[in-house]
């Protein structure tokens, strides 16, 4: 028999768990913190971000997330050498902040969202000992009593084809409840004439549609979003400056359809074929109950709808 002092002693080692609510896609749910625990793990994803080409990768990668990007993108996005990117990739790898996956013959990497969760529980209620002063400005975010008069801009390269259609999609979807706009961060001049096409066919009313540059949207005075929407991965490798009022963010990726060949009418359906994926897309997302919603389960369902996962009210 072991002597009460050994027994106690084992008990005092024992790693203190803090357990944290966090709200779900089904409500709610508890994750468990682990101070002790992360302290050297918490060391080396700090160590790991902090090279500044490390942490280039690791919030290029957060503006896709939870989908993945292949290395080739990630290195002209960010004009990195593929050797200086391989290793970027294996020290944030071993640090577990980011993952890789085999799709066919391509590897995609992405954000460890459970990891990266850790770190900022870690810094917020270990380093930070939740103090309210410290969290509550962090967690601010504006009340919302209706689910009506959201501000949405759909942004995309050229903003002439998807980004026209989802601000098009969502002003007669969601009628008066939101005010969608589109831009791009390197717009052409006017919408692609095939686009305008498909959505007079749809029955939308196209006057008015023009192509806009983004920074129409961030000067002082411009109208604060409620959600920023990148619809193709070369909008989402661009590194914006922060949105004023912190909008819930999404990246609903899809091929540009103007780049599509074959004769006029095998490029008029994949243009249809765009538009009928953001239709879907779009929805769902004015389906959701959002006055019901916290911002971090809203995220979630946003981030379903972007990988078209079906999720539950």
């Amino acid at each position: 028999m072991r002597p009460r002092a050994n027994r106690q002693s084992k008990r005092s080692e024992r790693p203190l768990v803090l357990t944290v609510m966090k709200p779900s896609l089904d409500g709610h749910y508890h994750f468990r913190y682990s101070g002790i625990m992360e302290h050297k793990r918490a060391a080396h994803a700090f160590a790991t971000l902090g090279h500044p080409g490390r942490l280039a990768v690791f919030r290029l990668l957060m503006r896709f997330a939870p989908q993945g990007v292949r290395p080739t993108e990630i290195a002209a996005a960010l004009g990195l050498k593929q050797n200086t990117l391989s290793h970027h990739l294996s020290d944030l790898t071993a640090s577990k902040l980011i993952t890789v996956q085999r799709q066919g013959r391509s590897l995609y990497y992405a954000v460890n969202l459970d990891a990266t969760e850790g770190l900022i529980g870690y810094l917020a209620l270990d380093v930070g000992r939740a103090r309210p002063d410290l969290l509550a400005p962090l967690l601010a975010t504006r009340h919302r009593t209706t689910d009506s008069d959201f501000a949405v801009l759909f942004i995309c390269s050229g903003n002439s084809a998807r980004s026209i259609f989802a601000e098009t999609l969502l002003r007669d979807l969601g009628r008066d409840r939101f005010r969608a706009y589109s831009a791009g961060t390197r717009p052409n001049s006017e919408p692609n004439p095939v686009a305008l096409e498909i959505l007079r066919r749809n029955g939308h009313d196209i006057s008015g549609l023009r192509a806009k540059h983004l920074s129409e949207f961030q000067h002082p005075g411009s109208s604060e979003m409620d959600f920023v929407f990148t619809v193709c991965d070369t909008s989402a490798r661009e590194d914006c400056p922060p949105w004023p009022g912190h909008p819930i963010t999404g990246h609903w990726g899809l091929p540009d359809p103007v780049q599509a060949t074959g004769t006029p009418a095998e490029r008029m359906q994949v243009f249809a074929r765009t538009y009928s994926a953001l239709r879907d897309r779009i929805a769902q997302f004015v389906a959701l109950p959002f006055a019901q919603l916290t911002r971090m389960s809203l995220q979630s369902r946003v981030d379903a709808i972007g990988t078209d996962q079906t999720t539950k009210d």
